[in-house]
């Protein structure tokens, strides 16, 4: 087999049934609650059902499913205590991280700027998804500037539950879209001035407000 082919390979059955499900999860199109069946999912990727039961476990184990023998894959809704710990540990690490990162440099403002244009982009085009993805890499790329690998590594890790209480969040209130781009806005702002203080609280502010889904005050 020559290099090119190798390169041109489709991945194996159960990782292309791993991101159609997760990827699904993730921007709410399976959303919590869904009971999802092997037979479905292996027509919907055009697989048989063994790699369908190797992926469900994998997503198991990743706490996104719960599996039921010979009834299928339940898709575990977001509970308020996995939405305070995730905003109690992102409070942790970003607000050390953006004051840390003051006086700023040129290559992150530029950066948070490019992001902040996408963000436009995709709450214009109504990409709950794509805005999601940009509004976390916003906050992941003031962690990673900070220059901590250990805290970047520990962030990253959040990633996948970031990206699902984005979007059910903006699915439960749309005015967020507008509030998110404003707010990042103010925390570059705030950058740019190299006042950390006003950054920190800013973050914290902005971060906090998704202790309104735990509350129940947005469903």
């Amino acid at each position: 087999m020559s290099p090119a082919d190798t390169a041109t390979k489709p991945p194996p059955a159960a990782e292309r049934v791993y991101h159609h499900v997760k990827q699904a999860v993730l921007d709410r199109r399976y959303e919590g609650g869904t009971l999802l069946s092997e037979g479905e999912l292996a027509e919907a990727v055009g697989v048989s059902r063994t790699p369908v039961r190797e992926a469900l476990l994998r997503l198991e184990a990743e706490g996104l499913l719960k599996l039921y023998p010979k009834k299928g894959a339940l898709v575990l809704p977001v509970s308020s205590q996995e939405i305070a710990d995730v905003v109690e540990t992102r409070l942790l690490v970003e607000q050390h991280a953006v004051a840390k990162v003051v006086p700023a440099g040129g290559q992150l403002l530029a950066r948070l700027e490019e992001l902040l244009e996408e963000q436009r982009a995709h709450a214009a085009a109504g990409d709950l998804a794509a805005f999601a993805a940009a509004d976390r890499c916003f906050h992941a790329a003031i962690v990673r500037a900070a220059g901590n690998a250990i805290l970047a590594q520990l962030y990253d890790q959040l990633r996948d539950r970031q990206l699902r209480m984005g979007v059910a969040t903006m699915h439960a209130e749309p005015d967020r879209i507008a509030k998110n781009i404003t707010e990042h806005t103010e925390i570059l702002q705030a950058l740019r001035a190299g006042d950390a203080g006003f950054a920190s609280g800013l973050v914290q502010r902005h971060i906090s407000w998704v202790n309104n889904l735990a509350r129940g005050e947005v469903r």
